[in-house]
């Protein structure tokens, strides 16, 4: 009986890949699979609600500036090393798996302390600093991206939701096509922005929606749940604040327009579907190197967030919607970039790391 402690969250790009990883490991039969996150973090209510038991740590971001706060963070960081140190002992863990956010430094220095070995997971092409710092000690590093520059790394893919993992485009494609109210037997472009929404690609679509109609293709547009946007209610576009079954929305897009964050990337790529990035510019460019192997493999275009606009759209994606040819092409590339096996990879990992304690 092995008990596990997966340590994460903040953000969605960290607790569903941690999430998939629980649910193989929860199929053992004997096992103990664990959580440790924040009583802020969305894993807050995702964690408890698919099942299993969140143990809490302090939220500790990592001082950027010499002020009162990068002061205090000595004495805040110990004490968050301490509560999961109780957390290990408490339950007997005998190993921490990392997924980076602010639940994971804590846990990487107190598994250290504990002399339990610790695996580290980064989605981003760009790693975080939690996981950098975590690197040097892990008993393992597995990535999503080839090219992360983490000490140890190995390219194991992003665990994915098993939705999509399992998801059959042609077999659903009619279901899908009823669901959003579009002809099965026409292209659609889907362009999405994350569950909040991308300002910019609403506004450029809101721009040139008619261009893609004209062009012969549909256009399903998920805008996101704070999107003001109004819908034209034309035929041949459908128009979503949020989608629950993202699996449907990808089993009916020929063409994807969206963000280029870790797991969308890794969804994508792993469905084999041909995209049009446009790199998220805040941050710390990870977004633009999550979607370079997929754009050097020739499975994808990039475009630039700051000049991308409804003439954008017009003079560069409308033309590729007439050449059937090169989509075929970037979707047979896309064949070869994505991997759908990053959750049993992964586990693999961990599993090689308790062998070698």
């Amino acid at each position: 009986m092995t008990t596990y402690l997966l340590a994460g969250g903040g953000t969605a790009g960290h607790v569903n890949p941690l999430l998939a990883v629980a649910d193989l490991l929860r199929e053992r039969d004997g096992d103990t699979v664990l959580v440790l996150g924040t009583k802020e973090g969305l894993e807050s209510r995702l964690v408890p609600a698919r099942g299993y038991e969140l143990l809490t740590v302090d939220k500790v971001p990592f001082p950027r500036r010499p002020d009162r706060a990068a002061a205090a963070f000595p004495l805040r960081f110990r004490r968050a090393v301490a509560q999961v140190r109780a957390h290990i002992r408490d339950h007997g863990v005998d190993v921490v798996v990392g997924f980076g956010g602010y639940a994971s430094a804590p846990a990487y220095v107190a598994a250290r302390r504990e002399r339990v070995p610790f695996v580290v997971h980064e989605a981003n092409a760009r790693p975080g600093l939690a996981n950098v710092l975590g690197a040097r000690r892990a008993a393992a590093v597995g990535v999503a991206f080839p090219g992360t520059p983490l000490r140890g790394g190995e390219v194991v893919g992003m665990p994915l939701r098993r939705e999509v993992v399992e998801l059959d485009r042609a077999a659903l494609r009619a279901e899908a096509a009823e669901e959003f109210g579009l002809d099965a037997e026409r292209p659609v472009l889907l362009v999405f922005g994350g569950s909040l929404g991308a300002l910019r690609l609403n506004e450029a679509f809101a721009d040139a929606w008619r261009d893609v109609l004209a062009a012969g293709w549909q256009l399903l547009h998920v805008t996101g749940e704070r999107s003001e946007l109004a819908d034209p209610g034309a035929d041949g576009y459908t128009m979503r604040r949020y989608v629950d079954r993202m699996d449907l929305a990808f089993a009916l897009a020929d063409l994807t327009v969206s963000r280029a964050g870790s797991a969308t990337v890794s969804e994508i790529s792993a469905l084999g579907m041909p995209a049009v990035y446009v790199p998220y510019a805040v941050g710390n460019g990870e977004q633009r190197l999550n979607a370079a192997s997929a754009v050097s493999a020739g499975a994808a275009q990039l475009l630039d967030d700051a000049s991308f606009d409804g003439d954008v759209v017009r003079t560069q994606i409308v033309p590729l919607l007439g050449d059937r040819a090169r989509i075929d092409r970037m979707a047979q590339a896309a064949q070869g970039v994505g991997s759908r096996t990053g959750t049993e990879d992964l586990v693999a990992l961990i599993d090689r790391a308790l062998a070698e304690k």
